[in-house]
């Protein structure tokens, strides 16, 4: 069984501050929508439905 690695570090006001094997990335909360610096935004539509995409 592989293992994996994920780390994440809240900086207030929506930001967080994610780490995996992948690398490193910055999320911004707007609403109800969350927005990656790798490009990659989630919206929530209802309770427990979400809608995900890539902006670039």
């Amino acid at each position: 069984m592989p293992f994996s690695f994920r780390w994440a570090k809240d900086l207030g006001k929506g930001v967080r501050v994610n780490a995996g094997r992948s690398g490193v990335s910055v999320t911004k909360r707007i609403g109800r929508a969350t927005v990656s610096s790798t490009g990659r935004v989630s919206v929530r539509l209802l309770k427990g439905l979400s809608w995900r995409g890539k902006l670039w």
